[in-house]
Parts: structure tokens; C-alpha cells; sequence
């Protein structure tokens, strides 16, 4: 048993895990399964870090400011978590065919902020019987939620495809706990447990109240 597994009660090294969206959301999510150590650990996006979002991206500085984002997070993450299988794909998710090389992952992380890609995410995992966490965060208030195929309702079917895409407009400290909670959802996941599936995850007024997805 290695020292993570010794650590923690638990051994995730034969597990893989996909980030989608090396923002906010992202960066803290991959940085908690990394440390965690989960097995292999991939992470998409087609962006580059820009300074207005420094606050919130903290495995970011200013020298990386016009990087790719995803290529910066797996370098840095694989200093942090050598132990770690990190693999970086910078693609922009527009369709299911954009994640056909991931259908071998025991959990997506949805960490986008548009809604055209958390559908193509959705659709992509209920297809395959991949279990989706999805987070969402504008301002101080933010949700997550697990939904596992054949067991919860979809993103769609919990209401959680409505509405319009909302600006990038977060709070670091909100943004670090909905990220946190993806990660944990997630590893629960990795070790065989569902008994957060179809629970919405609220965070509001400094307040995480639960609830349940029928």
C-alpha cells in the first residue's frame, strides 16, 4: 500500500478520472484528485490563462498569462502528485466524438461554463455509463451535482441544462469549495460509492443545503 492509501484508508491508483475545464472549477477539482492520487488524470480544454482570472485559478501565475491552460495545469499538477499519470488535451468539447479517447474513465468532471458543452458531457456519459459530476458556480452561490446512469436523473432531467450561459462572474472562495466538493463527489465514485447520485449540492449564504433529484 502506498503512503496516499496508508494516509487516507484508500487506494484510487488504478482509477482515471477526466477534467473538463482547467478553469476555476477545474484547477481546484484536478488539484484535490491529484492529491488524492488518482491513478491517471486527464484534463481538456482549448483555452489560455488570462490575468482577470487569476483569482480563482490559483495553480496559475502571471508568467503563464496566454498559456494553455490545460498543458500549465498537468505540469504543475505532475510536480505536485509525480505519483500521478497527468495528460493534457487541448480541444475545445463540441460534439461526443471530441472524448471518444476517454470512454475508459471511471468519472468525468463537468467544469465548463457553458451549457452547449455540459450537454454534449451529459449525452456523451449517459451513452457510455460514465458516472458526471457536474459544478456550477456565479458569484457566492454555486451547485454540484452526481448523476450516475441508470440510477439518477441527467443533468437535463434535473433541471441543470436550463436557462442561459451567465459570464464568468465568481468568488474565489466559492469557486474553491464547489471545486472541492466535485473531487470528493468524484473520488466517492472512484471507490465504488453512490450514495450522493442525485443529490443537487447547494451552496448559498454561506450555507450547503442538499436537495434530492427524483
Amino acid at each position: 500500500m502506498n503512503d496516499k492509501a496508508k494516509t487516507q484508508g484508500f487506494d484510487l491508483r488504478g482509477t482515471c478520472a477526466v477534467v473538463v475545464g482547467c478553469g476555476g472549477l477545474g484547477t481546484n477539482a484536478a488539484v484535490h484528485l491529484a492529491g488524492m492520487g488518482v491513478g491517471k488524470l486527464i484534463l481538456i480544454d482549448d483555452d489560455t490563462v488570462d490575468a482577470g482570472n487569476l483569482n480563482r485559478q490559483f495553480f496559475f501565475t502571471n508568467a503563464d498569462v496566454g498559456k494553455c491552460k490545460c498543458s500549465v495545469l498537468a505540469a504543475r499538477l505532475g510536480a505536485f502528485a509525480p505519483d500521478v499519470e497527468t495528460r493534457a488535451l487541448r480541444r475545445k468539447i463540441c460534439a461526443p466524438d471530441d472524448l471518444s479517447d476517454v470512454q475508459s474513465a471511471g468519472v468525468l468532471i463537468a467544469a465548463v461554463d457553458n451549457i452547449a458543452a455540459r450537454r454534449v458531457l451529459n449525452d456523451f456519459c449517459a451513452a457510455r455509463n460514465i458516472p458526471l459530476v457536474n459544478g456550477g458556480v456565479h458569484g457566492f452561490f454555486g451547485t454540484a451535482y452526481l448523476t450516475v446512469p441508470g440510477k439518477t436523473p441527467d443533468l437535463e432531467a434535473a433541471g441543470l441544462l436550463d436557462g442561459e450561459n451567465r459570464s464568468p462572474v465568481s468568488v474565489s472562495s466559492a469557486v474553491g469549495m464547489i471545486g472541492a466538493l466535485q473531487a470528493q463527489l468524484a473520488a466517492e465514485v472512484l471507490r465504488g460509492d453512490t450514495h450522493s447520485a442525485g443529490r443537487l449540492f447547494i451552496l448559498d449564504d454561506n450555507e450547503i443545503r442538499t436537495i434530492t433529484i427524483r
